[in-house]
């Protein structure tokens, strides 16, 4: 080792002194700023770990909070697509049901007619009545009565089904409304269903252009409640008055059969009320035709023997003429006026007198005799409008039984056409006719 000198060892001697004296604060100071500085880092690190930490909890609370919203949103979506599932089912009950009661009032109205068919049937029958027959009897009366009430059946019952169209066309469009509001929720029901499903591993997720704007068309949950209350609230309602209309509709088709029906027997009632008046008047007419027949024969015995009586008469006044009448070719005083002469003259006279009047009560009985013939072809003539009266009647009573009897077990009873034939008439009638 090279020797220093002595100055040279004392000035370096001061100078590590100096050196000592300042190295103990600084290293102090070294210490206590190296100690700064290793506590500086850790705390960093330790604030961004406790940060790192809060954050994630928190972005794990609102992903829990929003995944819970979305569960209660699937939860009241879900419960108002039940409500408008029960909804729409009871909406297509009730379209249903509307629908067959549309169809049975539209078969009652086609049902009726036939009775107006068969009530004009029977007037038109009717006109074909004759002379003093063709009256207004209470059977026409009840007729037209029966036409008006079917006219007015008629009438309510197509009323009904313009009402029945009507609240069918309100039940289809409040259905609609209530398919669309179903098919709404559905959509939502499967987008908030993905959407719960998703989570930050899932393969779909993407960052998108400003996911957070408000769509337009946005409404607030009052709204969407209200929405769906205001379609279920119309769709019962429209159902409760479709219920309405059917109870109205049953009563209407049981109001206008009750009343069809007691104008059916009322009608019926006075038919066959009138038919046994003709019954009886042709009966009464048949007797006087009897009677009137008897009287004639008797009439035309009596004249036989007054012809004969007159006859022989004037077999006698020839008799008695020719005796007379020779007797004046007797000569001379031999044409004497004897008691012969007077005998004979005075039975001329007698039969004189008696076939006056034989003459005089023939011709009275001829008289009489044509008077019965009149009286009997009025009597006749009456008789046949009884009888086509009876036969129309009977004809509107056969003609009505189609409303009681099943049309294809229905079959005439009385022949609709009248048919008449060439025949030759009976004397009787011919001098009938002649005296007419």
């Amino acid at each position: 080792m090279a020797l220093i000198p002595c100055k040279q060892r004392e000035k370096a001697s001061d100078w590590l002194l100096v050196r000592m004296v300042a190295w103990q604060p600084s290293r102090a100071y070294l210490v206590t700023t190296n100690t700064k500085k290793k506590k500086t880092p850790h705390t960093a690190n330790h604030l961004a770990v406790g940060g790192r930490n809060s954050r994630r909890k928190v972005t794990q609370w609102d992903e829990h909070d929003n995944r819970t919203r979305l569960a209660e949103r699937i939860d009241s979506v879900n419960r108002w697509k039940e409500t408008l599932d029960k909804c729409l089912t009871d909406t297509d009950t009730e379209i249903d049901a509307l629908a067959k009661m549309k169809e049975a009032v539209e078969r009652v109205l086609q049902a009726k007619n036939l009775p107006l068919d068969v009530a004009i049937e029977c007037l038109t029958l009717r006109e074909s009545r004759r002379a003093i027959d063709m009256v207004k009897d209470p059977v026409e009366d009840e007729l037209h009565k029966e036409v008006e009430v079917i006219d007015g059946a008629k009438r309510d019952l197509q009323q009904k089904v313009s009402e029945a169209f009507e609240q069918l066309c309100l039940l289809q469009e409040a259905r609609q409304q209530l398919n669309f509001d179903h098919r709404g929720k559905m959509e939502a029901l499967e987008i908030d269903r993905v959407c719960s499903s998703l989570n930050v591993n899932s393969p779909n997720i993407s960052f998108k252009v400003n996911p957070t704007r408000v769509p337009i068309g946005s409404t607030t949950p009052q709204q969407w409640d209200q929405y769906s209350q205001y379609n279920t609230d119309r769709a019962e309602a429209e159902m409760k008055a479709s219920t309405e209309l059917r109870e109205a509709i049953a009563l209407t088709i049981a109001q206008t059969n009750n009343e069809l029906e007691a104008q059916r027997v009322a009608t019926e009632f006075a038919l066959r009320k009138r038919i046994w008046e003709f019954e009886k008047a042709y009966d009464e007419l048949k007797w006087q035709e009897k009677n009137t027949l008897e009287e004639i024969a008797e009439l035309e015995e009596d004249i036989r023997h007054l012809e004969e009586d007159l006859r022989k008469k004037m077999w006698d006044l020839k008799l008695a003429h020719t005796r007379l009448e020779t007797r004046t070719y007797r000569p001379n005083m031999e044409l004497c006026r004897d008691q012969v002469q007077y005998g004979l003259t005075d039975e001329v006279h007698q039969l004189e007198g008696t076939i006056a009047t034989l003459k005089q009560k023939l011709a009275q009985s001829q008289d009489a005799l044509d008077t019965l013939y009149k009286h009997l072809y009025r009597i006749q003539t009456d008789m046949g409008y009884k009888a086509n009266s009876l036969m129309l009647d009977n004809k509107c009573m056969d003609s009505r039984r189609k409303l009681t009897v099943p049309a294809e077990k229905f079959v005439p009873e009385v022949d609709t056409f009248n048919r008449t034939t060439n025949r030759t008439l009976s004397p009787l009638k011919s001098r009938q006719l002649e005296l007419a």
